[in-house]
């Protein structure tokens, strides 16, 4: 049986995700490292994805590719700064893929943690901007199973907002 929690996952998939958005804000280019880029993740151009999967992945590969370049900030010289511009838009990326995962996904177990992922997420983006004195943009609505390809654009919550709120 798989023993992280989702939330234990969901922190050290950030882990190595900040630490390669870190390595990549820093020098400009990727690491070497064997941790994969946003555009190799879940590339939707595979011959293995059933035709029904491809929406999904055209959509996952857009947040993740958001993703990515939301958390390849320059360095400011304040490592709590620099910390929360490079989480927070990971953890808005795992609120992408969590509605994604409400709009295509079946498995009622996965579709539970996809919900408690956008909640927890939401509630750690909140504390950081709040620990940092930023204030929260209104609240919206969350998409989750609109069928709406563009939903997943829309913001889907207080935090997507954020990276053009951060100090420099």
């Amino acid at each position: 049986m798989f023993a992280l929690s989702s939330r234990k996952l969901a922190l050290c998939v950030g882990g190595i995700l900040v630490a390669a958005a870190a390595s990549y804000a820093a020098t400009g280019k990727d690491s070497g490292s064997a941790v994969p880029t946003g555009t190799s993740i879940c590339s939707a151009g595979g011959t293995d994805a059933a035709e029904s999967e491809r929406p999904f992945l055209t959509e996952n590969q857009r947040a993740m590719d958001k993703m990515m370049t939301g958390m390849a900030v320059k360095p400011t010289g304040d490592v709590d700064v620099d910390f929360a511009a490079m989480m927070i838009p990971h953890h808005q990326g795992a609120i992408d893929m969590a509605v994604l995962q409400l709009r295509f996904g079946r498995n009622e177990q996965l579709r539970r943690i996809a919900q408690e992922i956008i909640v927890d997420q939401q509630q750690e983006i909140a504390a950081m901007r709040l620990a940092l004195g930023q204030p929260l943009p209104p609240s919206v609505s969350a998409p989750t199973e609109s069928g709406d390809p563009a939903a997943t654009d829309a913001p889907t919550s207080p935090a997507d907002h954020t990276m053009k709120d951060m100090p420099k």
